[in-house]
């Protein structure tokens, strides 16, 4: 967790300096989502992410150095400096991309899921989207796909209260998020995405059920974003009031408080953990700044198949 907070803060720096290319959108204050999930995940699993990926990323054990050449434009990143902070993929490992497609994890996660299931693998794929993204006329026929089909897939909504600048409470009817499961016939079921053991346990428990055969699941973990949309933000439909109240909440200083008061963390191993931390991701930047830029002969590779 503090991993992505240390990359994304530092692109949130680098692109006010505007060496970050393209736009980015940041994960800070939801890193218990992506971190307790991606715990519960096993070898051979994959997952499929968002516009706000970083964070899958990172948790999922992507090289901070080939994501910062990335976002730098470098041709040692993960897509060869083409991609940018919205598409970092590794194929090869199980991450089967970041996309700039509001709702797209969802048809790609069930491609792989049926993938698994037409296999015979004990795999499963985890989905990360947003809330706004379930208001996508994909939901509704990926969820519908999953569940007839039994497809080993887990839903999981990172359920941030915005979608831009649209308040859940204006997007949705009906609450819980996770409600609309019923309608589907799988479960659904609301977890406290600040809480990184909460949200490790309802994973855990949707992915076994998914290797088991018993189909899909949604997880709507309630989070928020510390940060703006994207870096064209102006934040100018939430309150300061309102982003302080979340941030008394924050993931990492909750998960920290838990494992003190068990003696499984010592506050001088905190601080030093956070500088490691810190000190990596600059290390990362420096390091790509210094790669060399893709030749211009290579800009229509990778673009057809």
């Amino acid at each position: 967790m503090l991993l992505i907070r240390a990359f994304d803060e530092k692109v949130n720096d680098l692109y006010a300096e505007g060496r970050v290319h393209g736009t980015a959108h940041f994960y800070v204050g939801q890193e218990a989502v992506a971190v307790g999930a991606v715990a519960a995940l096993k070898e051979g699993d994959v997952i499929t992410s968002t516009h706000r990926g970083h964070g899958h990323a990172i948790a999922f054990g992507l090289d901070v150095d080939r994501m910062a050449a990335e976002l730098l434009g470098k041709a040692t990143g993960y897509c060869r400096g083409k991609g940018g902070s919205m598409h970092i993929a590794d194929v090869s490992a199980g991450m089967l991309g970041a996309n700039g497609i509001v709702g797209g994890s969802m048809g790609i996660a069930c491609g792989a899921g049926w993938a698994f299931k037409r296999r015979g693998q004990d795999r499963a794929a985890l989905c990360f989207f947003g809330d706004g993204a379930v208001q996508e006329g994909i939901s509704s026929e990926t969820f519908n796909l999953a569940a007839i089909w039994k497809l080993p897939v887990v839903f999981l909504c990172e359920n941030n209260q915005y979608a831009m600048s649209l308040s859940v409470r204006k997007a949705f009817a009906v609450e819980p998020i996770s409600g609309r499961a019923a309608a589907y016939g799988m479960p659904g079921e609301t977890v406290d995405g600040m809480d990184l053991e909460e949200v490790y346990r309802a994973a855990a428990a949707a992915l076994k059920r998914a290797r088991d055969g018993e189909g899909p699941t949604l997880i709507e973990t309630v989070t928020y974003r510390y940060l703006g949309h994207s870096k064209s933000d102006a934040n100018l439909y939430r309150t300061r009031e309102e982003i302080r109240q979340w941030r008394e909440m924050d993931p990492i200083e909750r998960f920290a408080g838990k494992l003190q008061e068990e003696g499984a963390l010592a506050e001088n191993e905190l601080q030093e953990m956070e500088s490691r931390a810190y000190r990596r991701i600059d290390e990362a930047f420096e390091k790509a700044a210094k790669e060399p830029e893709p030749e211009l002969k290579s800009a229509l590779e990778d673009v057809y198949a």
